[in-house]
């Protein structure tokens, strides 16, 4: 289960960035004026976030893909994983949810998503499984236009797997404050 980070995080010093402790897990602040070279920061690893059956159900609904491993337990159960499975594209659409308690950057006036590099699904993710994100800033590039492209190494291990559910490498821009 997810906690929700304290109203007053504690503030340290680590790594040379300022950070946040939430929980158990530990919130890179980086700030805009440094994203640029902040190529090569391990941003953590998130919480375990299990996956339920309600939460397959309810992306199956807003995307239409009701295909029968997704959302029939019975016969999921006869199937090849022996359990329905997490769609690929909801265990990807957990990345923003499990990012957000792993970094931040401030005095950035907006982040937008910029793109998909590429994308792996390597490894089912049964209904009751538990999933967290190993975060990784790949790369850095200032653009004309006073924004920064960061991409980002992303891996969505499984608990109790050697082997991960899904990597992908993703680019976000981040924009400077307005004055």
């Amino acid at each position: 289960m997810r906690r929700s980070p304290p109203s007053d995080p504690v503030l340290c010093f680590a790594y040379d960035h300022v950070v946040e402790v939430r929980g158990g897990v530990v919130v890179k602040v980086l700030p805009f004026s440094d994203l640029a070279t902040a190529e090569g920061v391990d941003l953590g690893r998130s919480e375990w976030l299990e996956i339920s059956q309600s939460r397959i159900e309810e992306f199956a609904s807003a995307t239409g893909d009701d295909q029968w491993i997704h959302v029939d337990r019975s016969r999921a159960e006869l199937g090849p994983f022996g359990a329905t499975i997490a769609h690929g594209f909801l265990t990807l659409s957990l990345v923003p949810l499990l990012l957000r308690d792993l970094w931040r950057v401030s005095g950035s006036g907006m982040g937008i998503n910029y793109g998909v590099n590429r994308v792996r699904f390597l490894a089912p993710v049964l209904v009751g499984s538990r999933v967290r994100l190993h975060a990784l800033i790949a790369g850095t590039a200032e653009r004309n236009d006073g924004s920064v492209q960061v991409t980002l190494a992303l891996t969505i291990e499984l608990e109790n797997s050697d082997r991960p559910a899904l990597v992908a490498e993703t680019l976000a821009l981040f924009y400077p404050s307005n004055p």
